[in-house]
């Protein structure tokens, strides 16, 4: 091995050290518990707990629906550095059979996810947790589940709900979905303005 492979040897293993102590920050600066996360991303929790504790190496399917559930991009659990335009960074990642690409980089305020979802994605799995979330449907038509209310929207139609409602949102069997999903946290809203009316 020469001495460049033992340098990017080492600066991998520093980063991944580094990637236990970032998940528990993240968990808790979200006040999550390790019982909510793993109900969320069907990772146990104790699987869950030992990946902040470094007890277990994360792989890339843990990562990636951690960074889903926490809504950071991948590169931020890891501490991936920068490199050329930073506009290019749109790295898609699977979650939960979906197609995710997350389009903003900030660990706190709005976060902005474009998501394809394909036919087999249509059986409901209402959850519910803290935030509020915008959802634009671009392409396909998307099936929304909202406490008792069950509606099918369409390519330029808007979706917006408050998370603490349980929800749910996936393919209506017969086409794939693809849409612009923003998330907001607690005390996080859109302010939407429009043209002055005309008199």
């Amino acid at each position: 091995m020469n001495l460049v492979e033992d340098e990017a040897g080492a600066a991998i293993a520093a980063a991944l050290e580094q990637v236990g102590p970032r998940l528990k920050a993240l968990r808790q600066h979200r006040h999550m518990t390790l019982t909510g996360v793993a109900e969320t991303t069907g990772i146990s929790k104790s699987t869950l707990s030992r990946l902040e504790t470094g007890g277990r190496r994360p792989t890339m399917e843990l990562l990636l629906a951690l960074s889903h559930v926490y809504r950071v991009p991948l590169d931020d659990l890891v501490a991936a550095p920068e490199q050329g335009d930073p506009r290019l960074r749109l790295k898609p990642g699977r979650v939960k059979g979906r197609t995710v690409i997350p389009l903003t980089r900030q660990p706190d305020g709005m976060q902005a996810w474009k998501i394809i979802i394909p036919t087999d994605k249509a059986t409901p799995e209402p959850r519910a947790h803290d935030g509020h979330e915008w959802i634009y449907v671009l392409s396909g038509h998307l099936r929304v589940v909202l406490a008792d209310q069950d509606v099918v929207l369409g390519p330029g139609e808007v979706a917006t709900f408050d998370t603490t409602v349980p929800h749910w949102f996936g393919s209506t069997g017969t086409e794939p979905a693809e849409i612009l999903s923003i998330f907001g946290r607690p005390g996080e809203r859109m302010t939407v303005r429009g043209a002055p009316a005309q008199v």
